[in-house]
C-alpha cells in the first residue's frame, strides 16, 4: 500500500503563498535541496492542483532548471506526475496524466497499487478537498521563518478536526523546521 504525503512550506502564521502567489520568502539552501533529494527519492508519483502544477511545468523542464539544479530537475521531469483540473484541456509536461473527474477514486486506487509515495507538492485547495476523506496519510509542514500577515492558507475550508501525531522534526541551519505528522485515523 503507497501512502499519500503532504509536504508544503508555510509562514509560521500558516500561509503557503503571499497574496498574490508570491513564493520569494521561501528559503531555498542546500539543506533543503538535500531533503527535497530525499522526499522526491521516496516519491513514485506526484499529485499537483491546476495552479502549481502551472507553476512547476513552467520551471522544471526548462534549461535553466536542468542547469542549476540537475537532480531536483530530473526527478521532476522523470516522475510519474498527476494534475486535477476541472478546467486544463491537456497537460503537456513530460510524464503527466491529466485527471478531471473523481480524484478521489484515482487517488484511492493508486494508494492500493505497489511502489513509492504520492507527493502533493503545493495545491493547498486540492489539500483541504482531500483532508475529509482521511487519503492524506501523512503531512512534511516546513515552517519557514517569516510571518507574512496576509497570503493564500495552507488549509481552508477545514470542516472538521483532524488529528496528527507528530513523527519527527528536523532544524535547518537557516531557521527552517521540518515537521513530519501522521494522520490519526
Amino acid at each position: 500500500m503507497r501512502k499519500l504525503i503532504v509536504s508544503n512550506m508555510v509562514s509560521l502564521d500558516g500561509y503557503f503563498a503571499g497574496p498574490s502567489g508570491e513564493l520569494g520568502w521561501h528559503q531555498v539552501d542546500q539543506e533543503f535541496i538535500d531533503y527535497s533529494q530525499e522526499m522526491l527519492n521516496a516519491a513514485g508519483t506526484l499529485l499537483f492542483g491546476r495552479v502549481t502544477y502551472e507553476l512547476m511545468a513552467s520551471f522544471w523542464p526548462t534549461a535553466d532548471a536542468r542547469e542549476n539544479d540537475p537532480a531536483t530537475a530530473g526527478k521532476m521531469n522523470g516522475l510519474e506526475k498527476i494534475v486535477y483540473s476541472k478546467t486544463m484541456d491537456s497537460a503537456g509536461w513530460e510524464n503527466t496524466t491529466l485527471v478531471k473527474e473523481d480524484v478521489v477514486n484515482t487517488i484511492a486506487k493508486l494508494k492500493e497499487g505497489e511502489g513509492k509515495n504520492i507527493v502533493i507538492l503545493g495545491s493547498a485547495n486540492l489539500i483541504s478537498s482531500l483532508l475529509p476523506t482521511k487519503l492524506i496519510d501523512e503531512f512534511f509542514i516546513i515552517v519557514n521563518p517569516v510571518i507574512l500577515g496576509n497570503g493564500k492558507p495552507l488549509f481552508n475550508n477545514v470542516a472538521s478536526q483532524i488529528n496528527l501525531q507528530l513523527i519527527s522534526t528536523k532544524q535547518l541551519r537557516s531557521g527552517v523546521i521540518i515537521l513530519q505528522y501522521q494522520t490519526i485515523h
